[in-house]
């Protein structure tokens, strides 16, 4: 049965979504200014530094998110919300990191600048993986908010 949406509630998610999406840029920021950081100052590996530098990202979004975004779920046990945000961001850096180290090489060598192919990867993998990320939280650690208004 097709369930219908009030506005007010739709004009509610685009908020929410918007947010989501302030916050993920936010989070992103942080993300590639540690993972170049890591990458040129540092010499560190690709995996290595992106799953660290997703990880900032990561903890970020989750405290933004529960704050800002999802604020009517400040309720909730936030320990919990915390380990179901992180088990759905291990999937996310899974998936991002295949995405950056698939596309990597390729990518630098389109550019004529292997050294950096490493950027726009990123840039592909964090799209991809914003869309995986909303869902997921919507529906699973941030479920319960609209439901009682």
């Amino acid at each position: 049965m097709l369930k219908i949406i009030s506005i007010g509630k739709r004009k509610k998610e685009i908020k929410r979504f918007a947010r989501f999406l302030v916050v993920g840029l936010s989070g992103t920021i942080l993300d590639f200014a540690i993972l170049t950081a890591l990458k040129m100052l540092v010499g560190m590996a690709t995996l290595p530094a992106n799953v660290i530098s997703y990880s900032a990202g990561v903890i970020n979004n989750f405290t933004l998110n529960r704050l800002w975004t999802f604020s009517e779920a400040r309720d909730n046990q936030w320990y919990v919300q915390f380990w179901k945000f992180v088990l759905i961001n291990v999937g996310a850096v899974a998936l991002n990191s295949l995405i950056v180290l698939a596309l990597e090489k390729p990518l630098g060598v389109l550019l004529h600048n292997p050294e950096q192919g490493y950027l726009p990867a990123k840039v592909v993998a964090t799209g991809i993986v914003f869309f995986y990320n909303f869902m997921a939280n919507r529906l699973w650690t941030f479920r319960e908010v609209g439901r009682a208004a």
